[in-house]
């Protein structure tokens, strides 16, 4: 098998509305260019019929292809959600419904790609506001994660919406993935919470992780960027497990 070497990035675009409250499709799409990342899960993508297509205009202008779920309609914005754009051929792709009752609707992205002969498996998603829903959906997401285990690396990211340190969701993906370091990314002016992760199993196969801070991004979202390298080169050989998830 051949050997995994990608960049990926994860990125909340924020309806492509930055923080001087201006609409700027063509500064996102710089800012995905500042990225060089092979692998782009994007967060709040205007996905049409009705209003802006972001998930159209952001793959035109970056050259990528990709594929896109809306998780809800906005009363002005149409419908959006999560995106994974990417230079890699997708070799198969699924939605996860995180969404639970009372709480504006959730999903994720299941993919799995073909990085030039190196499989990969990427989840994208975009948890909820409030920590109850939170839990339902890490339990719901890592759940479907082991149901459908494949022979592949797996690459967890997102905007997670997580404040608490050690609140239950962020020990349960610990648990299930190892601890990933987390960069700060929100809010993107002067970062102090770090909302937007990436895990990896195997955990030997995250070389490095940073968050993407370039005068351009720091204006164009409420959230920057978080880059990281995958190589499974200096990698450990052997499978890793998946751990059950911790009740309490």
């Amino acid at each position: 098998m051949a050997q995994l070497r990608v960049t990926v990035a994860s990125y909340n675009i924020h309806i492509g509305i930055g923080r001087d409250g201006q609409f700027a499709p063509s500064r996102t799409a710089s800012v995905l260019q500042e990225l060089h990342a092979e692998v782009i899960a994007l967060q709040e993508v205007q996905l049409g019929p009705r209003g802006f297509n972001m998930f159209e205009y952001l793959r035109t202008a970056t050259g990528l292809h990709g594929i896109a779920r809306a998780a809800l309609v906005h009363p002005v914005h149409g419908e959006y959600g999560n995106a994974l754009l990417t230079r890699h051929r997708i070799v198969s792709a699924d939605a996860i419904d995180l969404s639970v009752d009372g709480h504006e609707p959730r999903s994720a992205i299941d993919v799995l790609l073909d990085c030039d002969g190196a499989p990969l498996r990427v989840v994208a998603t975009h948890l909820g506001l409030i920590p109850a829903e939170r839990r339902i959906q890490v339990r719901r997401l890592l759940d479907a994660i082991d149901a459908a285990a494949i022979e592949a690396p797996t690459l967890l990211a997102g905007d997670v919406n997580e404040w608490f340190l050690w609140g239950r969701p962020l020990r349960w993906l610990h648990a299930h993935f190892s601890a990933t370091p987390a960069p700060r990314t929100f809010p993107a002016g002067r970062p102090m919470f770090a909302l937007d992760r990436m895990w990896v199993r195997p955990r030997s196969y995250l070389q490095s992780v940073r968050a993407h801070a370039s005068v351009l991004s720091r204006i164009a979202s409420d959230h920057l960027p978080i880059v990281a390298q995958l190589s499974s080169e200096r990698a450990t050989r052997r499978e890793i497990p998946a751990l059950s998830v911790a009740q309490g």
